[in-house]
């Protein structure tokens, strides 16, 4: 068996990490059988290098090797391209054709994103794993293949079972042997190695020098959390090499480059983590939230104000008024008071006049999320004296965003 180390160098494998080395040892391992393998890991993780290296290792070498992003095939297709059709089987069907699992026989096919395969599309191809055979779209004749399968996800394919969009027993047949490809923030140690090899590639291909990074550019590329993984290093990476004259980056120019990332907001209901990610219109739902319990809030005050309907007790309901509001300013968070039905109803006032509830209720505040991202935002700049950057984060929103957001409602 080949030394991990002579893998990454003929498969251009660039690491030191743990977790990198172990998937590496797994793909070894099951290259030489015909398992199945089911590789996991987020998008641009290079989940199809590790494809390419079960196949390069395997008794199928010399066969032919095909990659298929099950995504980017429309539905009304995929079964076409996997499988062939027949001559007229259906409209644009001019000729015969013969789809992968055909014209790969005795080598291997790699079904990348395979959860976004259609439910039909993964009974034929549970049908394959478990018998060699398919059927082409529009014959009604059985043929036979030989092909190793080896798919991937960025998505919980159990979790997708659970919600009826993925065949729990095709998962099953799949996951035979599982590899985890770890994402690019589990991996810090080889965050500068991978930015090294890109800046030295495209300095050859631009004829330029090196991009060298000082330490706070090196410090803030390692605690980056790199959502697109390898694939968006390299992206940083070209930019740099084309955008930067000296090629000698600081950690403020290298934060221009990197997108901000996406602030962290409490869970508005629930015990969900805190690091739960959430977009900037959340606030204004919560918003719209806290205003549906101050009106409970005030349905219910106004129920217990019509229990003491006598005129003597009407300090006393005042004084109950005053405390509930005080009492929902310090308990914000306490459970939601039972909602009475106010219609066709009126309590007495402080000064003995009578208030008709319904007329009270027929011109409710407007609950509109426009209405109320103009009143946070123009509260927060007003609060802030107009500093965007300081109004963005009491708002929890990206300081681009807010001036997007000021820009559309001409709050200049």
């Amino acid at each position: 068996m080949m030394h991990i180390q002579d893998i990454k160098q003929r498969f251009e494998i660039i690491g030191n990490s743990p977790l990198l080395n172990i998937a590496l040892e797994t793909a070894v391992k099951v290259s030489t059988t015909d398992i199945t393998v089911l590789i996991n890991g987020e998008s641009g993780v290079g989940k199809e290098a590790f494809s390419k290296i079960i196949h390069g290792l395997s008794n199928r070498k010399h066969g032919p090797f095909i990659a298929v992003n099950c995504g980017a095939i429309p539905e009304g297709t995929i079964d076409s391209e996997l499988f062939g059709h027949e001559k007229g089987s259906f409209t644009g069907a001019h000729d015969l054709r013969k789809g992968y699992f055909e014209t790969v026989s005795s080598g291997t096919i790699f079904l990348d994103e395979i959860g976004e395969l259609p439910l039909e599309t993964q009974a034929r191809l549970l049908r394959i794993l478990e018998s060699g055979e398919f059927i082409k779209v529009g014959s009604s004749k059985v043929q036979k293949t030989d092909v190793r399968i080896i798919a991937a996800s960025n998505k919980d394919l159990l979790e997708l079972a659970a919600n009826g969009r993925f065949r729990e027993d095709l998962y099953y047949r799949l996951s035979t042997v599982p590899i985890k490809v770890p994402p690019l923030r589990e991996r810090k140690e080889d965050i500068h190695l991978l930015f090294r090899k890109f800046s030295a590639d495209f300095a050859e291909k631009y004829h330029s020098k090196p991009v060298v990074l000082e330490p706070d550019a090196l410090n803030l590329l390692q605690n980056y959390r790199w959502p697109g993984n390898i694939r968006q290093l390299k992206n940083i990476a070209e930019q740099l090499s084309v955008l930067d004259e000296d090629k000698v980056v600081n950690g403020k120019e290298l934060s221009r480059v990197l997108p901000a990332e996406r602030s962290a907001l409490p869970m508005l209901m629930g015990n969900g983590p805190l690091e739960q990610q959430f977009s900037e219109r959340d606030i204004f739902y919560k918003v719209l939230y806290d205003l549906r319990k101050d009106l409970s809030d005030l349905k219910s005050i106004v129920f217990d104000m019509m229990q003491g309907n006598n005129a003597n007790n009407i300090p006393k309901q005042e004084s109950t008024f005053t405390h509930h509001f005080s009492s929902h300013d310090r308990e914000a968070n306490a459970a939601q008071p039972n909602i009475v039905p106010l219609s066709n109803t009126a309590v007495p006032s402080a000064n003995n006049q009578i208030i008709d509830i319904t007329e009270a209720q027929s011109e409710p505040e407007s609950l509109s999320l426009e209405s109320k991202e103009i009143e946070l935002i123009t509260k927060s700049l007003k609060k802030h004296h107009g500093k965007r950057k300081k109004a963005a984060q009491e708002l929890g929103i990206s300081e681009r965003t807010l001036y997007r957001k000021i820009k559309q409602y001409d709050l200049e």
